[in-house]
């Protein structure tokens, strides 16, 4: 079976070369996060190709650890960059990682400060994405933003966009509204969910049945060619209850998946969106 690892985010130990960011930079433990690190965990998974994201907790919107990593590596990683749509430079950057740097996607957080999605300046990339045959990634992670994210959503209906973690799915007060926006949500129908939110909410370890029935209701909802499997490595980092390994059990194993629903999720939507040459 075809696995591709949908978001797991890159950091590199050389901070000469890969400054990281003035305030506050989020640190992984010592020794991993790197992108040889994630080579190695991910193909002793049987895991072919990732779709390696930029780090902005550690790099801010420096992206150049992002994009050599990309540039460098062309048949087994996408590129998933994330610019500042506050930064009147942040187009052109777009369009030249697109064309030089193996950089499929953009994931796109909120404009005006992290406040709005309905934003010029996440339009125009957003249009520069969809002009160029690249994807989005949305960053929808506050109720607040719902409104202003359905606002862009309806003006770009043709281009594919990765829903990010779900919203933040987890336990808690707020996980039936926010389960049922996830689910509405599921009327655009170019909005692929990465269901990757188990291991990253959960408040329980393997096989993290907490967060079961909410997988296993958007999958159905959206359909499972509409899904994808993502290990929010480095896991030391993001999902300190659940590893690399026992992420993938969840989907492999755990929630019980038919095989041709494995099939998809696990690999077969991401090569058709991100890796059409494997």
């Amino acid at each position: 079976m075809l696995i591709i690892d949908c978001h797991a985010h890159i950091t590199s130990s050389d901070e000469k070369r890969y400054p990281p960011r003035a305030n506050k930079p989020l640190r992984v433990p010592i020794g991993t996060g790197s992108l040889d690190e994630l080579r190695q965990v991910s193909l002793a998974n049987g895991v072919t190709a990732v779709r390696a994201v930029h780090t902005v907790s550690f790099y801010d919107y420096d992206n150049r650890y992002l994009v050599d990593a990309a540039k460098l590596n062309p048949s087994w990683v996408a590129g998933v960059c994330t610019l500042d749509p506050d930064d009147p430079h942040s187009p052109g950057l777009m369009q030249d990682y697109i064309r030089d740097y193996s950089v499929k996607t953009l994931r796109s957080t909120p404009g005006n400060k992290r406040t709005t999605f309905d934003h010029d300046g996440v339009r125009k990339l957003w249009k520069i994405c969809a002009d160029q045959g690249a994807t989005v990634d949305i960053f929808l992670m506050n109720h607040d933003h719902v409104e202003s994210a359905e606002k862009i959503l309806r003006e770009f209906t043709e281009m594919p966009i990765g829903f990010c973690h779900c919203m933040d799915l987890k336990p808690g007060p707020l996980y039936d509204r926010v389960l049922g926006e996830v689910l509405r949500l599921s009327k655009y129908k170019n909005l692929f969910a990465k269901v990757d939110f188990i291991s990253t909410g959960t408040e329980q370890s393997y096989p993290c049945g907490d967060l079961h029935e909410a997988a296993l209701k958007i999958i159905d909802t959206y359909g499972p060619e509409r899904c994808v499997w993502a290990s929010n490595f480095p896991n030391s980092l993001w999902t300190p209850k659940v590893t690399y390994a026992e992420h993938l059990r969840i989907f492999t194993d755990a929630l019980g998946l038919k095989e041709d629903v494995k099939t998809k999720v696990l690999g077969e939507n991401a090569r058709t969106l991100w890796f059409p040459n494997l």
